[in-house]
């Protein structure tokens, strides 16, 4: 087998990832051996060394959704090029690039190979390792294009981020602050120091304060949240002011409570975008933003990732890591 430039690739018929063969707990997940994929036209062929791990993924696990059973989760990437396919001319075998397959389709990451479009890749960093990169497309993409491509967040402007200590929030905050905006963002009062360390202006502890009536005033709202958190935090905006939930269900009566208060809401589900993700490779360059690794997993504990994750207590993103030398052999 070889590129399409005639470079010899190492063959291998087939490859370890986790699958499942049900919906359910974390417990359904478990190691399969699949072959290995080859890029189509437009496509390029990543031998993966971290994927990050995110709620999306266990709510796909546990039920119904966009994808199908059995299935193989996974968005964030970070990898070395093994192959490219016809017509594929921004990377050659041996690139190192991290991306996110195209949600919420484009599944299939927590596997040691995997393909995706060419141009949902980007080049990693050199300042950043493959679980940095791995941690960052999905949660980043999601902060910089509800942040910036939709609300145009600018110096001075002053923004709300709910459950800033999280995946999205985390990153949001630091997005935010690279754009000179005030922040503002709620999470329990144990880490407080934690967002205080991201440059979150102001700390709001969920627990013991009802944030709708301790803010007022800001441009932008980020609800990672969803139910009543939508319709609390359009009390928080100033008129014209905007919401922007991450969350594809809107409350009952969303549109009318904005209506009333002069406000706006908008609801974003993230896409693959080579433009976002060079966007956010620069700010990683820079060092203006990291993922916090709340913890990192062989691929085959990804059920421990996933248990890890459902607690709703980690700070950060959780990571899959590869086994290199068993991906050699």
């Amino acid at each position: 087998m070889s590129d399409t430039r005639g470079e010899p690739v190492a063959e291998r018929p087939d490859m370890l990832a986790i699958g499942q063969d049900r919906f359910g707990g974390p417990e359904e997940l478990h190691e399969v051996r699949l072959p290995r994929p080859k890029p189509r036209v437009g496509q390029i062929l990543v031998r993966v060394r971290a994927a990050g791990v995110n709620p999306t993924d266990w709510k796909h696990r546990s039920g119904p959704g966009f994808v199908r059973e059995p299935s193989v989760l996974g968005w964030d990437v970070s990898g070395v090029v093994e192959a490219v396919g016809l017509g594929s001319t921004l990377f050659e075998p041996g690139d190192e690039v991290f991306g996110m397959l195209p949600y919420p389709h484009g599944v299939g990451s927590h596997a040691e190979y995997v393909v995706g479009p060419t141009r949902a890749f980007v080049r990693k960093p050199e300042s950043i390792d493959h679980v940095q990169a791995g941690a960052l497309p999905l949660a980043s993409l999601t902060a910089w294009q509800a942040l910036v491509d939709t609300a145009a967040l600018g110096p001075d402007d002053r923004v709300l981020i709910h459950a800033a200590a999280g995946g999205v929030g985390h990153l949001a905050v630091q997005i935010a602050k690279a754009r000179g905006a005030y922040v503002i963002g709620t999470a329990s009062a144990a880490k407080h120091g934690f967002l205080r360390k991201l440059g979150v202006d102001e700390a709001i502890d969920y627990r013991e304060v009802d944030f709708a009536e301790a803010v007022r005033d800001v441009d932008v709202a980020l609800d990672t949240i969803g139910g009543d958190y939508q319709l609390r935090s359009l009390r928080t905006l100033r008129p014209g002011g905007l919401l922007i939930s991450t969350l594809p269900a809107p409350a009952p009566g969303l549109w009318e409570e904005a209506e009333r208060l002069g406000v706006r809401a908008k609801l974003i589900l993230v896409e693959a975008d080579h433009g976002g993700m060079q966007a956010i490779a620069d700010l990683a360059e820079s060092g203006a933003l990291r993922a916090t690794i709340a913890g990192t997993f062989p691929l085959a504990e990804a059920a421990r990732a996933h248990e890890a994750g459902e607690t709703n207590r980690t700070a950060g993103k959780l990571v899959l890591v590869m086994d290199e030398s068993a991906q050699e052999r």
